[in-house]
Protein backbone atom coordinates (compact mmCIF):
# COMPACT_ATOMS: atom_id res chain seq x y z
CA UNK A 1 0.00 0.00 0.00
CA UNK A 2 2.04 3.13 -1.18
CA UNK A 3 -0.74 6.03 0.34
CA UNK A 4 -3.17 6.21 3.00
CA UNK A 5 -5.79 8.39 3.21
CA UNK A 6 -5.90 9.07 6.97
CA UNK A 7 -9.27 11.60 6.92
CA UNK A 8 -12.85 11.84 5.68
CA UNK A 9 -15.08 13.68 3.69
CA UNK A 10 -18.16 14.25 6.23
CA UNK A 11 -20.95 16.07 5.19
CA UNK A 12 -20.54 19.51 6.81
CA UNK A 13 -22.28 22.87 5.07
CA UNK A 14 -20.06 25.23 3.04
CA UNK A 15 -16.69 25.40 3.29
CA UNK A 16 -16.26 27.94 5.32
CA UNK A 17 -18.73 26.70 8.40
CA UNK A 18 -16.59 23.63 8.30
CA UNK A 19 -13.66 25.59 8.67
CA UNK A 20 -14.65 27.50 11.48
CA UNK A 21 -16.54 24.83 13.14
CA UNK A 22 -12.96 22.58 13.15
CA UNK A 23 -10.94 25.64 13.57
CA UNK A 24 -13.56 26.51 16.89
CA UNK A 25 -13.09 23.06 18.17
CA UNK A 26 -9.15 22.62 17.24
CA UNK A 27 -8.05 25.72 18.94
CA UNK A 28 -9.72 24.35 22.19
CA UNK A 29 -7.99 21.18 21.66
CA UNK A 30 -4.64 22.22 22.66
CA UNK A 31 -2.74 19.30 22.73
CA UNK A 32 0.54 20.33 23.85
CA UNK A 33 -1.00 22.78 26.85
CA UNK A 34 -2.08 21.16 30.38
CA UNK A 35 -5.31 21.51 29.86
CA UNK A 36 -7.96 18.78 30.31
CA UNK A 37 -7.99 15.96 27.71
CA UNK A 38 -10.69 15.35 25.24
CA UNK A 39 -13.48 12.93 26.12
CA UNK A 40 -12.33 9.87 25.37
CA UNK A 41 -13.13 8.55 22.30
CA UNK A 42 -15.22 5.13 22.41
CA UNK A 43 -13.56 1.45 21.34
CA UNK A 44 -14.02 1.49 17.07
CA UNK A 45 -16.00 -2.08 17.81
CA UNK A 46 -18.71 0.22 19.21
CA UNK A 47 -18.54 2.77 16.74
CA UNK A 48 -17.62 1.21 13.39
CA UNK A 49 -20.77 1.28 10.79
CA UNK A 50 -21.19 -2.10 9.43
CA UNK A 51 -18.60 -3.89 7.52
CA UNK A 52 -18.40 -3.39 3.95
CA UNK A 53 -18.52 -6.12 1.63
CA UNK A 54 -15.47 -8.61 1.39
CA UNK A 55 -13.26 -7.37 -1.51
CA UNK A 56 -12.93 -10.27 -3.96
CA UNK A 57 -9.71 -12.01 -4.25
CA UNK A 58 -9.20 -10.75 -7.87
CA UNK A 59 -9.28 -7.21 -6.42
CA UNK A 60 -6.79 -7.09 -3.65
CA UNK A 61 -4.74 -4.55 -3.34
CA UNK A 62 -1.64 -5.14 -4.62
CA UNK A 63 2.16 -3.11 -3.60
CA UNK A 64 2.24 0.05 -4.72
CA UNK A 65 -1.55 0.34 -5.44
CA UNK A 66 -3.49 3.38 -3.85
CA UNK A 67 -6.02 2.53 -0.68
CA UNK A 68 -8.50 4.22 0.03
CA UNK A 69 -9.19 4.13 3.55
CA UNK A 70 -11.67 7.25 4.55
CA UNK A 71 -14.70 7.12 6.37
CA UNK A 72 -17.69 6.17 4.64
CA UNK A 73 -20.03 8.56 3.08
CA UNK A 74 -23.31 8.74 0.82
CA UNK A 75 -22.17 8.16 -2.52
CA UNK A 76 -23.55 11.12 -4.63
CA UNK A 77 -21.76 13.13 -2.10
CA UNK A 78 -18.37 11.45 -2.58
CA UNK A 79 -18.33 11.52 -6.51
CA UNK A 80 -19.31 14.89 -6.11
CA UNK A 81 -16.38 15.91 -4.54
CA UNK A 82 -13.57 17.29 -6.99
CA UNK A 83 -10.66 15.05 -7.50
CA UNK A 84 -8.19 15.76 -7.45
CA UNK A 85 -8.46 19.17 -5.55
CA UNK A 86 -8.54 22.42 -6.80
CA UNK A 87 -6.94 23.87 -3.84
CA UNK A 88 -4.38 21.97 -1.28
CA UNK A 89 -2.27 22.22 1.73
CA UNK A 90 0.76 20.29 2.58
CA UNK A 91 2.09 19.10 5.66
CA UNK A 92 5.91 18.45 4.93
CA UNK A 93 7.59 16.41 7.38
CA UNK A 94 11.63 16.63 7.72
CA UNK A 95 13.03 13.64 8.08
CA UNK A 96 17.69 14.17 6.84
CA UNK A 97 18.11 13.43 3.61
CA UNK A 98 14.77 11.11 3.11
CA UNK A 99 13.21 14.46 2.33
CA UNK A 100 14.14 13.72 -1.08
CA UNK A 101 10.97 12.08 -1.28
CA UNK A 102 9.30 14.85 -0.80
CA UNK A 103 10.82 16.71 -3.62
CA UNK A 104 10.04 14.00 -6.15
CA UNK A 105 6.30 14.67 -4.55
CA UNK A 106 6.33 18.13 -4.67
CA UNK A 107 7.97 18.22 -8.55
CA UNK A 108 4.66 15.96 -9.43
CA UNK A 109 2.29 18.41 -8.07
CA UNK A 110 3.45 21.12 -9.52
CA UNK A 111 3.10 19.74 -12.96
CA UNK A 112 -1.04 20.10 -12.28
CA UNK A 113 -1.83 23.56 -13.60
CA UNK A 114 -5.20 23.22 -11.69
CA UNK A 115 -3.95 22.76 -8.23
CA UNK A 116 -3.44 25.87 -6.07
CA UNK A 117 -0.93 25.27 -2.58
CA UNK A 118 -2.45 27.31 0.07
CA UNK A 119 -0.74 26.64 2.89
CA UNK A 120 2.11 25.03 3.65
CA UNK A 121 3.82 23.56 7.44
CA UNK A 122 6.80 22.06 7.72
CA UNK A 123 9.58 21.20 10.37
CA UNK A 124 13.46 20.55 9.96
CA UNK A 125 14.11 19.40 6.05
CA UNK A 126 10.37 20.03 5.66
CA UNK A 127 10.69 23.00 6.38
CA UNK A 128 13.36 23.73 3.70
CA UNK A 129 11.37 22.03 1.26
CA UNK A 130 8.37 24.59 2.37
CA UNK A 131 10.23 27.30 1.71
CA UNK A 132 11.85 26.80 -1.01
CA UNK A 133 8.42 25.96 -2.51
CA UNK A 134 6.77 28.72 -1.39
CA UNK A 135 9.53 31.08 -2.90
CA UNK A 136 9.32 29.55 -5.96
CA UNK A 137 6.04 30.13 -6.58
CA UNK A 138 6.50 33.55 -5.59
CA UNK A 139 8.81 34.84 -7.29
CA UNK A 140 8.43 32.89 -10.94
CA UNK A 141 5.54 30.32 -10.56
CA UNK A 142 5.43 26.49 -10.90
CA UNK A 143 8.25 26.27 -12.89
CA UNK A 144 10.42 28.53 -10.88
CA UNK A 145 9.35 26.32 -7.58
CA UNK A 146 10.63 22.97 -9.77
CA UNK A 147 13.86 24.52 -10.16
CA UNK A 148 14.84 25.78 -7.17
CA UNK A 149 13.81 22.71 -5.46
CA UNK A 150 16.18 20.88 -8.36
CA UNK A 151 18.94 23.18 -7.84
CA UNK A 152 19.10 22.70 -4.00
CA UNK A 153 18.82 18.99 -4.13
CA UNK A 154 21.37 18.56 -6.88
CA UNK A 155 23.72 21.02 -5.10
CA UNK A 156 23.14 18.89 -1.86
CA UNK A 157 24.40 15.80 -3.57
CA UNK A 158 27.41 16.92 -5.33
CA UNK A 159 28.32 18.44 -2.09
CA UNK A 160 27.78 15.48 0.33
CA UNK A 161 29.73 17.29 3.04
CA UNK A 162 28.90 17.23 7.28
CA UNK A 163 27.23 21.07 6.34
CA UNK A 164 24.68 19.52 3.51
CA UNK A 165 23.69 17.21 6.26
CA UNK A 166 22.91 20.24 8.64
CA UNK A 167 21.80 22.01 6.15
CA UNK A 168 18.55 19.10 6.12
CA UNK A 169 18.94 18.49 9.82
CA UNK A 170 20.29 14.95 8.88
CA UNK A 171 21.76 14.29 12.48
CA UNK A 172 19.75 13.43 15.19
CA UNK A 173 20.19 13.30 18.67
CA UNK A 174 20.98 10.00 18.98
CA UNK A 175 23.16 9.53 15.66
CA UNK A 176 25.23 12.35 16.73
CA UNK A 177 25.96 10.67 19.79
CA UNK A 178 26.84 7.66 17.46
CA UNK A 179 28.85 9.11 15.05
CA UNK A 180 31.26 11.77 17.70
CA UNK A 181 31.11 10.22 20.65
CA UNK A 182 29.38 10.72 23.92
CA UNK A 183 31.41 13.80 25.08
CA UNK A 184 29.44 15.79 21.90
CA UNK A 185 28.01 18.30 23.70
CA UNK A 186 26.62 21.80 21.55
CA UNK A 187 28.85 24.78 21.89
CA UNK A 188 31.82 22.43 22.38
CA UNK A 189 31.87 20.86 18.79
CA UNK A 190 30.67 23.01 15.49
CA UNK A 191 32.80 22.21 12.67
CA UNK A 192 30.78 24.47 10.49
CA UNK A 193 29.63 27.86 12.22
CA UNK A 194 26.21 29.46 11.25
CA UNK A 195 27.57 31.62 8.89
CA UNK A 196 28.11 29.28 6.34
CA UNK A 197 24.55 27.74 6.27
CA UNK A 198 23.04 30.88 6.41
CA UNK A 199 24.54 31.42 3.24
CA UNK A 200 24.02 28.40 1.88
CA UNK A 201 20.44 28.79 2.25
CA UNK A 202 20.05 32.83 1.21
CA UNK A 203 21.82 30.57 -2.03
CA UNK A 204 18.86 29.26 -2.82
CA UNK A 205 15.60 30.88 -1.01
CA UNK A 206 15.04 34.63 -1.12
CA UNK A 207 13.77 34.82 2.14
CA UNK A 208 11.93 38.95 1.35
CA UNK A 209 9.68 36.69 -1.52
CA UNK A 210 8.28 34.94 1.00
CA UNK A 211 6.22 37.80 2.31
CA UNK A 212 4.72 38.79 -0.71
CA UNK A 213 1.27 38.19 -1.73
CA UNK A 214 1.81 35.72 -4.33
CA UNK A 215 3.43 33.40 -1.96
CA UNK A 216 1.43 30.74 -0.07
CA UNK A 217 1.21 30.86 3.41
CA UNK A 218 4.02 28.81 5.79
CA UNK A 219 4.10 27.75 8.92
CA UNK A 220 7.89 26.89 10.10
CA UNK A 221 7.94 25.24 13.42
CA UNK A 222 11.24 25.16 15.56
CA UNK A 223 11.71 23.80 18.98
CA UNK A 224 11.72 26.37 22.14
CA UNK A 225 14.25 25.18 24.51
CA UNK A 226 13.16 27.40 27.45
CA UNK A 227 10.13 25.29 27.88
CA UNK A 228 9.92 22.92 25.21
CA UNK A 229 7.09 24.22 23.16
CA UNK A 230 7.01 24.22 19.39
CA UNK A 231 7.02 28.00 18.09
CA UNK A 232 5.42 28.59 14.84
CA UNK A 233 6.97 31.00 12.36
CA UNK A 234 4.87 32.77 9.42
CA UNK A 235 5.92 34.53 6.53
CA UNK A 236 6.61 38.25 8.07
CA UNK A 237 8.53 36.32 10.46
CA UNK A 238 10.83 34.24 8.46
CA UNK A 239 14.43 34.79 7.87
CA UNK A 240 17.76 32.65 7.47
CA UNK A 241 18.00 32.18 11.29
CA UNK A 242 14.37 30.80 11.21
CA UNK A 243 15.18 28.53 8.31
CA UNK A 244 18.42 27.45 10.77
CA UNK A 245 16.34 26.78 14.08
CA UNK A 246 14.08 24.65 12.40
CA UNK A 247 16.91 22.47 11.50
CA UNK A 248 19.20 22.95 14.14
CA UNK A 249 20.50 19.62 15.31
CA UNK A 250 21.39 20.22 18.94
CA UNK A 251 24.75 17.90 19.24
CA UNK A 252 25.92 19.44 16.11
CA UNK A 253 26.08 22.89 16.28
CA UNK A 254 24.69 25.66 19.30
CA UNK A 255 21.37 26.77 19.38
CA UNK A 256 20.00 29.35 17.29
CA UNK A 257 18.92 32.71 19.17
CA UNK A 258 15.73 34.39 17.63
CA UNK A 259 15.07 37.55 19.67
CA UNK A 260 16.31 36.42 22.83
CA UNK A 261 14.83 32.83 22.59
CA UNK A 262 17.03 29.60 22.46
CA UNK A 263 15.78 27.25 19.66
CA UNK A 264 16.09 23.74 18.26
CA UNK A 265 15.21 21.35 15.36
CA UNK A 266 11.34 21.96 14.61
CA UNK A 267 11.17 17.97 14.72
CA UNK A 268 10.64 17.93 18.26
CA UNK A 269 7.83 19.50 18.57
CA UNK A 270 5.88 18.70 15.90
CA UNK A 271 6.89 16.93 13.11
CA UNK A 272 5.46 18.60 10.65
CA UNK A 273 2.89 20.90 12.69
CA UNK A 274 -0.15 19.33 11.18
CA UNK A 275 -3.39 20.71 14.31
CA UNK A 276 -2.27 24.28 13.16
CA UNK A 277 -1.74 23.88 9.81
CA UNK A 278 -5.72 22.39 9.71
CA UNK A 279 -6.46 25.30 12.01
CA UNK A 280 -4.95 28.10 9.98
CA UNK A 281 -5.61 26.67 6.45
CA UNK A 282 -9.04 28.00 4.25
CA UNK A 283 -9.35 24.64 2.08
CA UNK A 284 -10.39 21.61 2.67
CA UNK A 285 -7.79 19.07 1.13
CA UNK A 286 -4.55 18.49 3.52
CA UNK A 287 -1.54 16.06 2.28
CA UNK A 288 0.53 14.80 4.46
CA UNK A 289 4.00 13.95 3.14
CA UNK A 290 5.41 11.67 5.61
CA UNK A 291 9.33 10.76 5.58
CA UNK A 292 10.28 8.89 8.39
CA UNK A 293 9.43 5.53 8.82
CA UNK A 294 6.70 4.20 11.10
CA UNK A 295 6.88 -0.01 10.52
CA UNK A 296 10.13 -1.64 10.74
CA UNK A 297 9.67 -5.33 11.21
CA UNK A 298 13.37 -5.98 12.89
CA UNK A 299 14.38 -5.21 16.30
CA UNK A 300 17.41 -3.94 16.39
CA UNK A 301 20.56 -5.11 18.54
CA UNK A 302 23.28 -2.66 17.77
CA UNK A 303 24.12 0.54 19.27
CA UNK A 304 23.49 2.28 15.96
CA UNK A 305 20.40 0.38 15.40
CA UNK A 306 18.71 1.02 18.56
CA UNK A 307 19.43 4.79 18.05
CA UNK A 308 18.11 4.62 14.26
CA UNK A 309 14.98 3.14 15.67
CA UNK A 310 14.14 5.38 18.33
CA UNK A 311 14.92 8.77 16.27
CA UNK A 312 11.99 7.34 13.96
CA UNK A 313 9.65 6.42 16.84
CA UNK A 314 10.74 9.95 18.43
CA UNK A 315 9.95 11.73 15.40
CA UNK A 316 6.29 10.42 14.39
CA UNK A 317 5.29 10.34 18.34
CA UNK A 318 4.53 14.19 18.13
CA UNK A 319 2.66 13.14 14.59
CA UNK A 320 0.64 10.32 15.45
CA UNK A 321 -0.65 12.28 18.56
CA UNK A 322 -1.80 15.40 16.40
CA UNK A 323 -3.56 12.80 13.66
CA UNK A 324 -5.53 11.41 16.43
CA UNK A 325 -6.98 14.94 17.68
CA UNK A 326 -8.00 16.08 14.45
CA UNK A 327 -9.35 12.59 13.82
CA UNK A 328 -11.51 13.16 17.70
CA UNK A 329 -11.88 16.90 15.72
CA UNK A 330 -13.74 15.52 12.94
CA UNK A 331 -15.72 12.94 15.15
CA UNK A 332 -17.08 15.88 16.98
CA UNK A 333 -17.71 18.90 14.65
CA UNK A 334 -18.08 16.59 11.27
CA UNK A 335 -16.53 19.07 8.88
CA UNK A 336 -15.81 18.30 5.27
CA UNK A 337 -11.81 18.24 5.95
CA UNK A 338 -10.48 15.41 3.84
CA UNK A 339 -6.89 15.04 5.17
CA UNK A 340 -4.25 12.22 3.07
CA UNK A 341 -0.86 11.18 3.51
CA UNK A 342 1.53 10.12 1.02
CA UNK A 343 4.12 7.82 3.45
CA UNK A 344 7.81 7.48 1.88
CA UNK A 345 7.54 4.22 3.82
CA UNK A 346 5.00 2.67 1.52
CA UNK A 347 7.18 3.25 -1.80
CA UNK A 348 11.11 2.89 -0.97
CA UNK A 349 11.57 -0.96 0.40
CA UNK A 350 13.92 -1.10 3.66
CA UNK A 351 13.93 2.41 4.33
CA UNK A 352 13.61 1.67 8.31
CA UNK A 353 17.08 0.41 7.92
CA UNK A 354 18.57 3.09 5.16
CA UNK A 355 20.38 6.22 7.11
CA UNK A 356 18.30 9.43 7.05
CA UNK A 357 22.17 10.94 6.55
CA UNK A 358 22.82 9.04 3.44
CA UNK A 359 23.90 11.54 0.83
CA UNK A 360 24.61 8.77 -1.70
CA UNK A 361 23.32 10.39 -5.36
CA UNK A 362 21.89 7.09 -6.27
CA UNK A 363 19.42 6.89 -3.34
CA UNK A 364 19.02 10.69 -3.55
CA UNK A 365 17.55 9.78 -7.11
CA UNK A 366 15.70 6.85 -5.87
CA UNK A 367 14.16 8.70 -3.09
CA UNK A 368 12.94 11.49 -5.65
CA UNK A 369 11.65 9.32 -8.24
CA UNK A 370 9.79 7.05 -6.04
CA UNK A 371 8.27 10.65 -4.41
CA UNK A 372 6.69 11.38 -8.24
CA UNK A 373 5.71 7.83 -8.73
CA UNK A 374 3.60 8.22 -5.39
CA UNK A 375 2.42 11.61 -6.04
CA UNK A 376 1.33 10.16 -9.24
CA UNK A 377 -0.83 7.28 -8.23
CA UNK A 378 -2.46 9.81 -4.95
CA UNK A 379 -3.32 12.43 -8.32
CA UNK A 380 -4.83 9.20 -10.34
CA UNK A 381 -6.44 7.18 -7.52
CA UNK A 382 -9.79 9.19 -7.26
CA UNK A 383 -11.65 10.97 -4.29
CA UNK A 384 -11.49 9.11 -0.89
CA UNK A 385 -14.68 7.84 -0.27
CA UNK A 386 -15.42 7.05 -3.85
CA UNK A 387 -14.50 3.65 -3.31
CA UNK A 388 -16.81 1.49 -1.04
CA UNK A 389 -14.90 -1.52 -0.97
CA UNK A 390 -11.71 0.01 0.64
CA UNK A 391 -13.52 2.36 2.92
CA UNK A 392 -12.72 2.03 6.47
CA UNK A 393 -13.10 4.19 9.35
CA UNK A 394 -11.49 7.16 9.75
CA UNK A 395 -10.21 6.96 13.28
CA UNK A 396 -9.16 3.68 12.49
CA UNK A 397 -7.05 4.88 9.82
CA UNK A 398 -5.20 7.89 11.32
CA UNK A 399 -4.25 5.66 13.62
CA UNK A 400 -3.09 2.43 11.60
Amino acid sequence: MSEKIVGAQIDGGSQGAARTAASRLLFATDIWSGTPSPPRVPELTSVSPPAPPPVPAAQTPRRGEVTTVAAPVAPDRALAKQWPPRQLSLALQGGGTFAAFTWGVLERLLEEPDIEIDTISGASAGAVNALLLACGLAEGGREAARNRLNRFWVRLMHEASFRSLMLVGGFSPAGSSVAFGPTLRSGQFDPFDLDPLRQALSRDIDFAALRAAKAPRLLIAATRIRDGRQQIFRNEAITADVALASTCPPLVHCAVEIEGEAYWDGGFGGNPPLVRLVQETSVTDVLLVQVTPSRDSYVPITLAAIDRRLDQIAANAALNAEIAAITWAQAQTAPSLRLSRIAAEDSVDGLAQRSSTDLGRGFIRLLHRSGREAAQRWLGQGAPGADAQHALPATEAALA
